[in-house]
């Protein structure tokens, strides 16, 4: 392949003379990424915002169409088949994931003026012209104009979040993952395609030094990586910082009937995604099933990403080492179950598939609990009700498999828990119209007192 993804500014596509080289997990080289300088960004980020939205009915029909032509047309030059092709080559991730991301684009697309309203107070109307604002009402209006997304490379499907400020009228600024941005690239085309002016949708590549020009030009920002994102944009109320997940699972009774949706927690999505489970705690002694679990995941075989029946994630050789490194080192003191001696396993073209790592600590608050890391690596930690809640904390989605009633009350008050599955059922669980992490909607609207 040899594919040229140029930037999308306020006048169409922009080849630059900054490229950069899109290499697969091999090191071959399988295109280039035109790079924008700053004065690009903030020529196009005032275009946005100079933009008028297009009328509701029309957005809603356009964002259907593109996410029919993402899923079905040639975009690019590059056909579906070839698209999931290039994703799991690129990012490592195994191909039915992408496969899977495609599938709920064409849902969340079709669906998104349901979405939208889901998020909308039962009290507020969509318009002041709504009769409803006669004798006085609430009307669900945009905080801003712009909206800039600071996008992951770990998964296909985050680029149907900011569907959602798209369908509220934003104009929309991407700035891509250099480890895969075909997936906003093919979108952005597909939106503009359908109908969505240059001005009001654009994909913004950059390098490092002018990132933060993507942020500052808008006046809503997303951004997504780890805890040092989240600690650099913590303070700026304009951005919405979404750092690791650290999901987690908790068993206070039998742990065999949930054996098959704790394999499938950790290593779903290929263990990369922010909803995998990260640390298991077992009232108990956890030791039975992590043998049981280790078991079940040194079945899962190691093939390269685009095959059928991966399932496990790749990365270049060096990258692969220097993350079993650093696993090693934070490993020091538990008990190894599976992944003892690393978890690399190279495929001979100079990639390596990311083998589970299943390990056991011995107390409830072991720091290991909270290395989140991009494959089915998964902790397990006894637990009792005398420890509390404290290690369960700082969790995008905790799994509680009991019965007890005031545990759950607890958990489901414990605000640095975003989400919570009650009973036996996987943390990379998602549906269209449930929120992620909250909905985007309550960072993106307000409601304003109308009468007339």
């Amino acid at each position: 392949m040899d594919i040229r993804l140029d930037a999308l500014g306020p006048n169409g596509a922009y080849a630059s003379r900054n490229r950069q080289v899109i290499t697969d997990v091999a090191g071959t080289p399988l295109g280039e990424l035109s790079l924008v300088p700053r004065l690009f960004v903030n020529r196009t980020m005032t275009a946005l915002r100079n933009a008028s939205p297009l009328p509701p009915p029309a957005r809603l029909a356009a964002i259907a169409e593109a996410g029919r032509a993402f899923s079905q047309d040639t975009i690019g030059g590059l056909s579906v088949t070839d698209y999931q092709y290039a994703v799991s080559r690129v990012s490592g991730l195994p191909l039915s994931t992408t496969v899977a991301a495609v599938e709920a684009t064409v849902t969340t697309t079709r669906h998104a003026e349901a979405f939208a309203r889901l998020a909308r107070p039962a009290g507020a109307v969509n318009d002041w012209r709504d009769g409803a604002t006669r004798r006085g009402s609430a009307v669900w209006t945009r905080r801003g104009e712009v909206f800039s997304v600071h996008a992951p490379g770990n998964t296909p499907s985050i680029h149907n979040l900011w569907m959602t400020a798209l369908a509220q009228g934003y104009r929309v600024a991407i700035r891509p993952s250099a480890r895969e941005p075909f997936s906003p690239h093919r979108m952005v085309t597909a939106l503009r395609a359908a109908g969505f002016g240059d001005d009001q949708v654009a994909l913004l590549p950059t390098d490092h030094d002018v990132a933060d020009a993507v942020v500052g030009g808008a006046d809503l920002a997303l951004a997504y990586g780890g805890d040092d994102v989240v600690r650099k944009y913590e303070r700026l109320a304009t951005l919405l910082p979404q750092g690791p997940g650290r999901s987690k699972f908790l068993i206070t009774g039998d742990w065999q009937p949930h054996l098959d949706t704790i394999v499938a927690a950790v290593s779903g999505h290929g263990g990369t995604a922010c909803v995998n489970t990260t640390a298991v705690f077992v009232a108990g002694d956890p030791a039975p099933l992590a043998e049981a679990l280790a078991d079940r995941l040194s079945r899962l075989p190691s093939l390269p990403p685009e095959h059928p029946e991966a399932v496990l994630p790749v990365q270049p050789v060096d990258a692969a080492r220097a993350l079993e490194i650093h696993l090693l080192a934070r490993a020091e003191g538990t008990r190894a179950w599976l992944g003892g001696e690393g978890f690399v396993d190279e495929l001979g073209d100079g990639s390596a598939v990311l083998r589970p790592s299943v390990r056991q600590v011995d107390r409830a608050d072991a720091p290991q609990t909270r290395v989140e890391l991009p494959f089915p690596c998964v902790w397990l930690s006894p637990w009792s009700p005398s420890d509390g809640i404290g290690m369960l904390r700082d969790t995008l989605v905790l799994t509680a498999a009991t019965d007890d009633e005031r545990l759950i009350d607890r958990l489901l008050a414990e605000p640095s828990i975003a989400n919570l599955y009650i009973g036996d059922h996987p943390t990379h669980w998602m549906a269209p119209g449930i929120p992620h992490d909250d909905y985007l909607e309550s960072f993106l609207m307000r409601t304003k007192a109308v009468i007339r």
